[in-house]
């Protein structure tokens, strides 16, 4: 048996729950004992990280003590996986910007539809776009098999380094209502190597029905394995 932490919480428009709960049976089939925290305490604990293989995090616009951050690189950099989608990884910890180089790239906004024709609601940023597979990262085990394909939700404009291997992207279009002068082109599926530990982040994953989407689907249960020790 392998032993699989999954932390999550933070803003509840992500599900973290329920979002959650649609990759814990997957990881039961594969072998792996869940088990499911709440709270970033628990990266404090290297004991019990250290018995870890894989870590799902899905914790959105929280913080994170230095202790606790301390304990999870340490654990990553151990041969622990780090794995996760969208704002549960990619937009957890702004207090912390050692986390920001540990994950390689922080959400940086998500540029939505008209603003005369805002509701006030999370629909208002879902626009639809492309994930690009990149050509070279075609036959890794996590997109193999995989094209380009369509999602009607928020398109994350990310932040990023060079030291990600980027598996897919995607490009923000330029509209007459935007600040921008030329398409944006943003990681939106990358992996990280961090000492002896893997991070697999996907970008697309805003909710349930998102990730129930058999690419979107199929491109993380691959990547939590992927990540593993």
């Amino acid at each position: 048996m392998k032993n699989a932490l999954v932390v999550r919480g933070g803003w509840d428009g992500h599900q973290p729950v329920e979002a959650t709960n649609l990759f814990i049976p997957f990881l039961e089939d594969n072998g792996y004992t869940v088990r499911i925290e709440e709270s970033t305490a628990v990266y404090a604990d290297a004991d019990y990280l250290a018995t870890v293989d894989l870590i799902v995090q899905c914790n959105t616009m929280t913080t994170i003590e230095k202790e606790e951050f301390e304990g999870l690189r340490a654990a990553v950099e151990a041969g622990t996986g780090l794995a996760g989608w969208h704002g549960g990884i990619a937009d957890s910890y702004r207090n912390n910007s050692d986390y920001l180089q540990l994950i390689g790239g922080q959400f940086a906004c998500h540029p939505g539809n008209h603003p005369d024709t805002h509701t006030g609601e999370q629909s208002d940023n879902y626009v639809p776009h492309t994930i690009n597979i990149v050509p070279e990262a075609a036959d890794h085990p996590i997109v193999a098999g995989i094209t380009d394909f369509d999602l009607v939700t928020e398109q994350y404009w990310v932040l990023a380094d060079d030291y990600n291997d980027v598996l897919a992207t995607t490009t923000q279009a330029v509209r007459e209502w935007d600040a921008w002068t030329r398409p944006v082109t943003s990681p939106a599926i990358w992996t990280r190597q961090w000492g002896r530990g893997r991070i697999f982040v996907s970008t697309p994953g805003h909710r349930v029905e998102i990730l129930q989407d058999d690419n979107v689907k199929t491109i993380i249960e691959r990547g939590l394995l992927w990540a593993s020790r």
